[in-house]
């Protein structure tokens, strides 16, 4: 998929998905715990990447933390700071960030990276590696499964990764896997993250 495509898929479902995806009382415990724990031992700016319609970047600015969100879609971007006017959000693609190298001390990208196409993943992978500083974080979350393969999702086209395979995509992209975790929730895909560290 290429940016455009899936820019147009979301403004075209952005009502629709902020109405039933856009809130943080909806997003399972663990997933909460994890990405507080993961972004309160962050001293330095963080950005949401693929933010959606930021209730994650709200949820860690109501916490503290120093945290701007950037996504693809304008329509995404335009419901954030209308939710949540104290918090910064602009439109910008993963694949050419405006931030300059070393620049930022975390990258969330929770579910932002599934639309990419297989070939499209590292370069990507690379970009963030590039504008976090060295020991900056980075935490992924993402469709657990068979690498590469796609799925059916509601939006778009996405992909699934098994933890090896992101993992080894991640260290050649420059980061070092800190920790991960697979789960099966009921009802629900199977769902993996990794917590890493730029070299």
């Amino acid at each position: 998929m290429t940016d455009s495509q899936v820019q147009q898929a979301y403004a075209a479902r952005a009502s629709e998905y902020t109405a039933i995806l856009g809130a943080i009382d909806g997003m399972h415990e663990l997933d909460r715990n994890r990405i507080e724990h993961w972004a309160q031992q962050i001293s330095g700016r963080i950005i949401d990447a693929g933010c959606g319609p930021g209730h994650w970047t709200n949820f860690l600015h109501k916490r503290g933390v120093d945290i701007s969100g950037i996504d693809l879609v304008p329509e995404f971007i335009e419901r954030a700071r209308l939710r949540f006017p104290d918090v910064s959000f602009q439109v910008s693609s993963l694949r050419a960030l405006e931030d300059a190298d070393g620049s930022l001390h975390g990258v969330l990208a929770w579910y932002s990276l599934i639309h990419l196409p297989p070939a499209e993943l590292p370069p990507v992978l690379s970009e963030l590696a590039r504008v976090l500083s060295p020991q900056g974080h980075l935490l992924v979350g993402f469709f657990d499964g068979v690498s590469a393969e796609p799925l059916n999702h509601a939006v778009t086209p996405a992909y699934c990764w098994s933890l090896d395979q992101m993992s080894s995509l991640l260290h050649d992209a420059g980061f070092e896997v800190i920790n991960s975790e697979a789960r099966q929730d009921p009802g629900g895909r199977p769902h993996a993250a990794i917590s890493a560290i730029a070299r």
